[in-house]
């Protein structure tokens, strides 16, 4: 089947309608405020709204949308909590938004094996906090509160991944459901594996175009013995990315290096009523043994120094560390009160360390010529860095201006061997520079992998490949 092109509409099978609402009764929807809930991310992308939407709570609810959906060729889009920021839950050709918030369980929780076993629709809070007093915590903050099967098929990562990685290396296994209702389960609860094609990895990063997650198995962390976290501020961002790079260099185990530029020090100071000092600044978090936490933290403190950073100014307790962090979380929208009613249009590029410097550098080259209001703000201890450029929704010519500069920072970025995306993924907004990133050969093979799983291109089509 050729499904219409993204805009258009057709209109789903009353059968098809009749059969679901006669099966999930209140779970299953298709009135306009929920459906425009179902079609809207934090992308500048226009809404495209789901035809209807539906809460499964099993495995088993899920195996039958599935097969329902594969008779009557309805495309299904999953749906987390709406956070993310390429397009990935805007259902581009209608059909079916599967909404797995219902499906936020903790199936298991082993702690000497130091894993949990969960259902897609938990958020990491969520998770956290069903695993108070283990001992343990899931350590992927992407900063919104994700849920984890939303986590796992963008392959987020965020502040801690410098130390504790991205969701490619804390989801073990995974339990799918294919587009023609098949259940397959990858990986396992061992903690390597040589059997066959790694499918864990394969659906990790798959967006939603291969199959429809319902089960995880996540690796857990322990809680570290002591925390500490500290502010320094920098004449330029070029010394704090010159820090970030000979702290990393160094092997100095730090928990997270966040990078924010002035005009983002200056959001947050706004939006959260911070009193950062406003210059370049990087945040700083040590994880380990008291005694640990204070080598880490001296050596920093001298690294940062040598570069003109000042004013190292330390948050022990939980509660200021939490508000410090808090702050940092709410940077988009902090960025997005710079000009009230405006939407963003986010870079999300990665590059080696080394490059790193070069890479802000020539990024404010850009955003400086352009004459947008753009804060940057990264995950800098892996080489990653977000630009929010704040445009009018309403203005074609300065959407189109802002995709203009959003090419030219990720085109520098493959120039120094790096990614079009660190973190967000490619969704629909990506998908030319996944082309230049990796060669028509190999999104070709991309694209042979879809639709050996799925033919019909129903699973979130028009996402990551084209495949027509």
């Amino acid at each position: 089947m050729t499904l219409p092109a993204p805009g258009s509409r057709e209109p789903l099978p009353a059968g098809f309608v009749d059969a679901l609402r006669a099966r999930f009764g209140e779970r299953f929807s298709t009135a306009e405020a929920v459906r425009a809930h179902h079609g809207h991310d934090e992308s500048h992308f226009p809404d495209m709204l789901p035809d209807a939407v539906v809460w499964p709570h099993t495995t088993g609810e899920v195996v039958e949308i599935a097969r329902a959906c594969h008779a009557h060729r309805v495309p299904i889009v999953p749906f987390g909590v709406g956070s993310s920021l390429e397009g990935h839950v805007l259902a581009l050709h209608g059909g079916l938004s599967v909404d797995f918030s219902q499906m936020n369980r903790v199936l298991a929780i082993h702690g000497d094996d130091m894993d949990a076993v969960i259902q897609p629709g938990i958020t990491r809070k969520q998770l956290n906090a069903a695993l108070h007093g283990t001992g343990l915590f899931f350590p992927v903050d992407p900063g919104a509160d994700a849920s984890l099967g939303g986590m796992a098929s963008t392959r987020a990562s965020g502040t801690n991944a410098v130390r504790y990685g991205t969701m490619r290396d804390n989801v073990m296994a995974l339990e799918v459901v294919l587009a023609d209702g098949r259940v397959i389960r990858t990986g396992g609860r061992a903690r390597k594996s040589s059997a066959g094609y790694d499918l864990t990895a394969l659906m990790v990063g798959s967006e939603g175009t291969l199959g429809l997650v319902t089960e995880l198995t996540v690796r857990l962390h322990p809680l570290p013995e002591a925390v500490s976290a500290a502010v320094c501020a920098f004449p330029d961002v070029d010394d704090a990315v010159r820090t970030v790079i000979q702290t990393i260099q160094l092997g100095v185990p730090v928990a997270r290096i966040e990078l924010l530029d002035t005009l983002t020090v200056q959001a947050i100071n706004r939006y959260s009523k911070t009193s950062l000092r406003e210059a370049p600044m990087l945040f700083f978090e040590f994880h380990g043994s008291a005694a640990g936490v204070e080598e880490q933290a001296q050596t920093v403190q001298e690294i940062a120094r040598e570069n003109g950073g000042k004013d190292f100014e330390w948050a022990t307790r939980p509660e200021d560390r939490s508000r410090l962090w808090a702050a940092r979380h709410d940077v988009y929208f902090a960025s997005i009160n710079l000009r009230p009613g405006c939407r963003g249009v986010t870079t999300d590029v990665c590059v080696p360390i080394s490059r790193l410097a070069d890479c802000i550098a020539g990024a404010r080259e850009d955003i400086a010529a352009s004459g947008f209001i753009a804060p940057i703000v990264g995950h800098v201890g892996d080489g990653n860095f977000h630009t929010v450029i704040l445009v009018d929704p309403d203005s074609a010519d300065e959407i189109a201006r802002a995709e203009a500069l959003n090419r030219r920072i990720v085109e520098r970025a493959l120039a120094m061997d790096g990614t079009c995306t660190g973190e967000h993924g490619i969704g629909f907004g990506k998908q030319d520079f996944l082309v230049a990133e990796h060669g028509d050969a190999a999104v070709d093979a991309m694209r042979a992998l879809k639709l050996s799983l799925d033919p019909h291109n129903l699973m979130n089509p028009g996402k990551v490949v084209r495949a027509g």
